[in-house]
């Protein structure tokens, strides 16, 4: 004959916890602290995320793994090229008339759907979102920063590299543009910028070699000349940081 069945104790919390048997239904372990900053976290990903996959679009289309969008920037920035440079269209001449003709084609069609009994044309609500304009302004800010720092640095005499620097950047972007004008210059620019990256990934093996071999004879270069003619030059003196 069987002998009495003993009853198994009701399990408690703590006792998962100490047999790592889990947590029980509804009740969560982690203290509410934890679980803010794990939500948290995921937020620097995302935006993180949206960026490296707006690089990659950015590059598909720069080698032309996006045909179609790579033809149409070509395409555009020829057409316009041809306008202002060939027809010598103007910019606001060529705004006013492309406005004129889409405005007097989309309200002939607005108003002839009333006759016709067809739906009128969907215009979008375009708005530039806050987040955007914000986005820009901090991208500006921060360049415009950059430039003003290193202004700085180069008006009180303390790095005489980044002064010679600025200057044959400045005298090379000068002969450039006594060369061609700004629309020439920025059709120029495009072109590059659909051609160099598919060549270079195309050629990257021997570029890397040849850019190897040019940088070391340039760094060898500019340590001759800063030995024998920068270090001359006298410098002005640093000034001494004012101890809070």
């Amino acid at each position: 004959m069987a002998g009495p069945v003993e009853e198994a104790p009701a399990a408690s919390p703590r006792d998962g916890v100490a047999g790592g048997g889990g947590e029980a239904p509804g009740v969560s372990l982690a203290p509410r602290g934890g679980q803010v900053r794990a939500q948290g976290s995921r937020i620097a990903p995302v935006e993180g995320l949206k960026q490296v996959n707006d690089m990659a679009c950015a590059a598909d289309v720069l080698l032309w793994k996006e045909k179609k969008t790579s033809a149409a920037v070509v395409g555009g920035a020829t057409i316009l090229w041809l306008l202002f440079e060939v027809v010598e269209y103007h910019l606001l001449t060529l705004v006013s008339h492309l406005l004129i003709a889409a405005l007097t084609i989309l309200f002939l069609w607005s108003n002839a759907t009333v006759f016709i009994n067809k739906r009128s044309p969907d215009v979008p609500e375009v708005q530039i979102s806050e987040e955007l304009a914000v986005n820009i302004a901090l991208a500006l800010r921060a360049d415009i920063n950059k430039a003003l720092v290193l202004l700085r640095e180069i008006a009180l005499g303390h790095n005489l590299k980044k002064f010679l620097g600025v200057i044959v950047a400045l005298w090379i972007i000068s002969e450039i543009g006594e060369l061609c004008d700004l629309l020439r210059l920025l059709y120029i620019v495009v072109l590059i910028l659909h051609t160099v990256p598919i060549l270079y990934h195309k050629y990257q093996d021997k570029v890397d070699d040849f850019a190897a071999k040019a940088h070391a004879e340039l760094c060898k270069q500019c340590k001759v000349l800063d030995a024998k003619v920068l270090s001359k030059i006298p410098r002005a003196p640093p000034k001494d940081k004012k101890e809070n």
